[in-house]
């Protein structure tokens, strides 16, 4: 029977340690040769490393480039749907309203006053919603359009409350018609 340091397990053990420290050695001792000479720049490659360097950032310029102008198409495009939706979606709910009020006006229908109230209300609405999607991505023409809309919207709105005449009042429902239809012309030449 093997016992203390003799023991086959131990020794085998010993030499592993033994051995690793060994190969460590070699290692270190390999590896910290110094080179001696001087440093000197190969002036043949140096025009080429330069142009590398140089095609490298140009290439790198026109990639950030590139991403920041498609970044601005997708703002671009973002708002201008924001606002044609905002005006396509409230300006059919306005006309409707106008539209009741209109020809209940003209019946002389007994509840044409009340249908003044909810015309009064989709103008304003429209008006509200299409001004507050107006944003600085849009073209200034359609920004222009869209302001057009919600001034003429809100005079139209002005209009049925102070129950203009007939002149004016026809006058602010044909600026609310060429208005809509220029902002939506310019909506579907954006899309």
């Amino acid at each position: 029977m093997v016992t203390g340091w003799l023991c086959p397990r131990r020794l085998r053990f010993a030499a592993l340690v033994v051995g690793s420290i060994a190969a460590s050695a070699m290692i270190v001792v390999g590896c910290s040769n110094v080179t001696e000479g001087k440093p000197s720049v190969d002036s043949a490659d140096a025009p080429v490393y330069r142009a590398s360097v140089s095609a490298s950032i140009q290439e790198s310029i026109a990639s950030s480039s590139a991403r920041e102008s498609e970044r601005q198409e997708s703002l671009t495009q973002e708002a201008v749907h924001t606002s044609c939706e905002s005006l396509s979606t409230s300006s059919v709910d306005a006309i409707t309203a106008v539209n009741a009020y209109v020809d209940a006006f003209n019946q002389s229908a007994a509840d044409a006053e009340a249908k003044a109230g909810p015309a009064i209300d989709a103008l304003n609405h429209s008006a509200d919603l299409v001004g507050g999607s107006v944003s600085d991505p849009l073209t200034p023409e359609l920004k222009d359009a869209m302001r057009s809309w919600v001034d003429a919207a809100r005079r139209l709105a002005v209009a049925i409350a102070g129950n203009y005449g007939p002149d004016e009042f026809n006058a602010a429902i044909t600026k609310l018609n060429d208005t809509k239809t220029s902002a939506l012309n310019l909506c579907d030449a954006a899309y």
